[in-house]
């Protein structure tokens, strides 16, 4: 599969995200506090905090399943420079991989029809859908380029959890999104699966597609990404290049407990 590089911060592209003053609120509580920071094309980003942190909140504003306060001062919240988007349109910029949408598709369902789902931001492929030559063909190219071609034909049930996570990925990119999202990825996976699943997210970023990867575990992180944001009690703790953000300090900090951090090879470790 074919893939361009993109330049990165571009001054003739707008952000892929821009958040400035943004404030949500769910059942009276306060999940994300004043959150302000950009991503731009071709960054690749790691979004790091304890659950309840609101770091999955934060995906969940971008992808428009929460709003933000509105009245809010200075309030800005624009994907690709436009703060209005039909939530169909802006899926398809979007690749999105959670643990939670693994579960959801534990069922019978052909490799190859998870991958052509992700056409139609549905559960399989149903009656309604209009697959076309050159969406399967699409569809091939993705199971080629992630090395799971020998899968095609396997009920997604039958997969070990690092292979599905693979699908899901495939399913994610088959409309070429601007950016792949990996909320916790690597939840479940044993470490030759994570090995691939890693493998296989190091491909993508060098395609040149925005990752950006939202976990509570520094393991998840590929020496591809450059950046990350601390995030704790629904602001923005810590932002900026990885070896200055993943320190000792900080990390003890965000966790609220002594931790040690350890680097090999552009891999991280925390230890306590």
């Amino acid at each position: 599969m074919a893939e361009k590089s993109q330049s990165t911060g571009s001054e003739s592209s707008p952000s892929l995200l821009e958040m400035k003053s943004v404030t949500v609120v769910r059942s009276g509580k306060k999940i994300l506090d004043s959150i302000s920071l950009s991503i731009e094309p071709g960054e690749h980003v790691a979004i790091i905090g304890p659950n309840g942190s609101g770091k999955s909140s934060l995906i969940k504003t971008l992808t428009k399943e929460y709003h933000p306060l509105a009245g809010a001062e200075g309030l800005v919240l624009k994907i690709m420079g436009k703060e209005t988007w039909n939530v169909f349109e802006l899926r398809k910029l979007l690749g999105i991989v959670s643990g939670d949408l693994q579960q959801t598709y534990c069922r019978q369902i052909r490799v190859f029809d998870v991958i052509l789902s992700g056409f139609f931001s549905s559960i399989g492929i149903y009656y309604n859908h209009k697959v076309t030559p050159e969406m399967e063909t699409r569809a091939e190219e993705i199971l080629e380029f992630l090395e799971i071609s020998h899968l095609a034909d396997r009920l997604i049930c039958e997969l070990s959890s690092g292979e599905a996570r693979r699908v899901l990925i495939g399913r994610a990119l088959v409309h070429d999104p601007q950016a792949l999202i990996l909320d916790e990825p690597a939840n479940s996976l044993d470490l030759k699966a994570m090995h691939s699943f890693r493998e296989s997210v190091r491909k993508i970023a060098g395609s040149g597609k925005n990752v950006i990867l939202v976990t509570h575990n520094l393991q998840d992180l590929i020496p591809e990404i450059r950046r990350v944001i601390l995030i704790k009690e629904g602001k923005v703790f810590r932002d900026g290049r990885k070896e200055e953000v993943l320190t000792d300090a900080n990390l003890s900090e965000l966790f609220s407990l002594s931790v040690k951090v350890l680097e090999k090879e552009g891999y991280y470790q925390a230890w306590i």
